[in-house]
């Protein structure tokens, strides 16, 4: 389908119809991954339910898939993104979100802890979360100097309080909870 050693592009990206695979591009690579678990989108559920109420106006909150534009050779689609309300078009954020989260799965734990907040560095995104469902843990970075910096972690039962991007306290195994 592609020719073999080109980078490929947010066009090439859009002709991929396969809905079962969530598919992204990091400087014009292909990154091809599972659909999620169940364990996975819990947390995103209830991730969501915690940052909505907290979101000033002229920022969303949403569940992948997103599409993140960062540039015409990497478009990558966080488990959840807040972007300002002026960067969403009627496809994709275009530009670089306000905070990205990663719920870390077996097959994409290199790609979410090195590949992708290294990229959203580079891009300028000033928040990126990372949260292992299996431990269950959560570690928040910000950007400072151009590379990220924990600004909070917590496992378990634990609290993680946090100032910005929201005031905001999360307990890691609420994240996981079947209530």
């Amino acid at each position: 389908m592609f020719a073999h050693g080109d980078r490929l592009t947010r066009r090439d990206l859009e002709t991929i119809s396969d809905e079962r695979r969530r598919y992204e591009l990091v400087d014009g690579t292909l990154l091809v991954s599972p659909s999620p678990r169940p364990l996975h989108q819990r947390v995103v559920a209830r991730l969501l339910a915690a940052l909505t109420p907290v979101c000033p106006a002229d920022c969303e909150v949403l569940p992948a898939p997103v599409d993140v534009v960062l540039d015409e050779f990497t478009v990558m689609i966080p488990d959840v993104v807040v972007g300002r309300r002026e960067t969403f078009t009627e496809r994709a954020l275009v530009g670089v979100p306000v905070l990205a989260v990663e719920v870390v799965s077996p097959s994409s734990r290199h790609i979410d802890r090195f590949l992708k907040p290294a990229r959203l560095a580079l891009a300028g995104c000033p928040y990126y979360w990372v949260i292992e469902p299996n431990e269950p843990t959560l570690s928040c970075f910000r950007l400072a100097d151009g590379e990220y910096v924990l600004d909070g972690e917590a496992s378990g039962d634990d609290v993680v309080r946090l100032e910005e991007p929201y005031r905001l306290e999360l307990r890691p195994a609420d994240l996981v909870s079947t209530y």
